[in-house]
C-alpha cells in the first residue's frame, strides 16, 4: 500500500492543501517571517524591560478581601496579622520561587474597611495605610528574604524539619529607603517620625487619630517583630519540636551572638 499523508486518511491531499511548507510538514521556526526582519528584530528595545526576570513582584491584598476573611472568621483581628495567617485563610497565594516578595495592601473596599488590625504587609498604598489606621488599628511594612518568606508561609513544613529558624535578612539597597520611611511604616523607621507620620496622615485624610495607648488592645496593637524575626514571639535560632510540642533554645555564645548580630 502507498503510504498516504498525517492528514485526514482520505487519500489524494490528506487535508493537507497543495503543495508547500504546510504540506510537506517542513514548517520553520518560531519567529521566522518569511525572510523579512522579523519583529524581535526590527522593534528598538528601551530600559523598562531591563532585569524583567529579577523585578519582584507583590501579590494584592484588597481591604475589600482583608474585611472579607475577618468576616468569615478565617482572619482572628485580635491578635497580630502577618503573612503566615493570610496564607492559611487563603486569602493570598505567594510564591517566593516566583519572585513574589509579599503582599501589596491596596486600597480596594477603603470605605467599607471596620476592622481594627495590627497586620503587617510587604507594601501599601498610602490611603489603605489611612483606612487601617482611621480604626485605630496599626499597619506596618516589612521586607522578607525569599528564604525568610517560604518559612514564614509554610511554618509547619519547616518546623517538621527540625531546623533552626534563620534570621531575616536586610533589604537591598534599592529597598532600604522604602522601609527607612515613616510615611510608608517602614520596621526600619523611627518610631517617633512614625507618630508624627500618622497625625500628618490624619489631617490630610480628615479624621481624628484614635488614641491607642488607651485602647484595651493595646498590647496587641504595639506589637512589632525585631528586624531579624520571622516569626511573633519566635526567635531566630529557636527549634519547634512539633513531635513532643517543645521549643529548643540556644545556650552556646557563639550561636548566641550570630543569631543576635
Amino acid at each position: 500500500d502507498k503510504r498516504r499523508g498525517r492528514g485526514a486518511h482520505g487519500g489524494n491531499r490528506s487535508g493537507r492543501g497543495h503543495k508547500g511548507e504546510r504540506q510537506r510538514g517542513n514548517r520553520p521556526r518560531l519567529g521566522f517571517e518569511g525572510g523579512q526582519v522579523p519583529f524581535y528584530l526590527a522593534i528598538p528595545k528601551y530600559g523598562y524591560n531591563e532585569g524583567h526576570s529579577r523585578r519582584p513582584q507583590y501579590q494584592p491584598l484588597s481591604l475589600n478581601r482583608l474585611q472579607y476573611l475577618i468576616d468569615l472568621g478565617r482572619v482572628d483581628p485580635s491578635q497580630p496579622i502577618d503573612l503566615t495567617q493570610l496564607v492559611n485563610a487563603r486569602g493570598v497565594t505567594v510564591q517566593p520561587l516566583k519572585r513574589d516578595y509579599g503582599v501589596n495592601l491596596v486600597e480596594e473596599g477603603a470605605d467599607i474597611f471596620a476592622a481594627k488590625v495590627n497586620i503587617e504587609v510587604q507594601m501599601a498604598s498610602e490611603a489603605a495605610i489611612a483606612a487601617v489606621e482611621k480604626n485605630g488599628g496599626v499597619i506596618t511594612t516589612s521586607f522578607y528574604d525569599p528564604r525568610s518568606l517560604t518559612v514564614l508561609c509554610k511554618p509547619v513544613p519547616f518546623f517538621m524539619t527540625g531546623q533552626p529558624i534563620p534570621k531575616r535578612m536586610f533589604p537591598g539597597e534599592v529597598l532600604v529607603p522604602y522601609y527607612r520611611d515613616a510615611s510608608n511604616r517602614g520596621y526600619l523607621a523611627d518610631p517617633g517620625q512614625i507618630q508624627k507620620a500618622r497625625l500628618e496622615l490624619a489631617r490630610k485624610y480628615g479624621y481624628v487619630l484614635p488614641d491607642i495607648t488607651k485602647d484595651e488592645l493595646f498590647q496587641m496593637l504595639s506589637m512589632r517583630k525585631d528586624p531579624r524575626q520571622i516569626f511573633f514571639g519566635l526567635a531566630p535560632g529557636w527549634v519547634v519540636n512539633m513531635a513532643e510540642k517543645k521549643i529548643l533554645k540556644p545556650t552556646d555564645e557563639r550561636l548566641l551572638s550570630y543569631y543576635n548580630s
